[in-house]
């Protein structure tokens, strides 16, 4: 019964950091749309988000039958409880990258206001932080789950250098206010993302040792 449990909780972790990973696969793409106006590849954004629909549900699925059948206790119930909050966290994560491919397509329509170092920038961070989180839980270690809660606090401050930029822009001349804003709804889905794998990083401890922040 012990080794049932274990195989059925290894399978939902390793479907959560699929999950995560295609979020992570996203990533680029959306950039791709944003920063090399290759607006075709939106379509690719949106497949992949699917995908994460259909894992988000499958996982979910699995998770309650391992509550139903094993009726798990201690860590490994600790286990279901991050897998199925993450869930959500991850899926909105998908949503904010389609987004952001939305708004990169619509961008594309016009001359670009300026070049967009800064997200970038971010879509890097972001995927270095998926990387290091999808790490932190495959490996149950902490302190990467808490650098990753770090990286978080530069994707926060580039959305703000972005924001002040962004109102220089549109104070200079108010033909460029629409952009700048759709700008700032990109970076601001940008910093969403981030604030979605806190969430999930800031649960790896609790998991792993029981106790929660104090």
């Amino acid at each position: 019964m012990r080794e049932a449990l274990e195989n059925d909780l290894r399978a939902v972790l390793n479907g959560a950091l699929n999950m995560l990973g295609t979020v992570e696969r996203m990533l680029p793409v959306a950039g791709d749309v944003l920063l090399r106006e290759n607006v075709e590849r939106l379509a690719e954004v949106k497949a992949l988000d699917r995908e994460v629909d259909a894992q988000e549900a499958q996982i979910e699925a699995e998770c309650l039958r391992i509550i139903a059948l094993h009726q798990p206790v201690a860590r490994d119930l600790r286990m279901v409880a991050l897998i199925l909050k993450s869930l959500s966290d991850i899926e909105r994560m998908g949503d904010y990258v389609v987004h952001v491919a939305e708004d990169g397509a619509e961008l594309a329509q016009a001359p670009a206001l300026k070049r967009y170092v800064n997200l970038s920038r971010m879509l890097d961070r972001l995927g270095e932080m998926s990387q290091n989180l999808r790490t932190a839980i495959a490996d149950r270690d902490v302190a990467r789950a808490e650098a990753t809660v770090q990286m978080d606090d530069e994707v926060d401050d580039l959305y703000e250098q972005i924001q002040r930029e962004l109102v220089t822009y549109m104070l200079e001349d108010p033909r460029n206010i629409s952009k700048a804003l759709m700008l700032m709804r990109v970076g601001r889905s940008l910093e969403r993302v981030g604030d979605h794998m806190e969430n999930i990083s800031e649960r790896v401890r609790y998991w792993v040792t029981g106790q929660r922040e104090g």
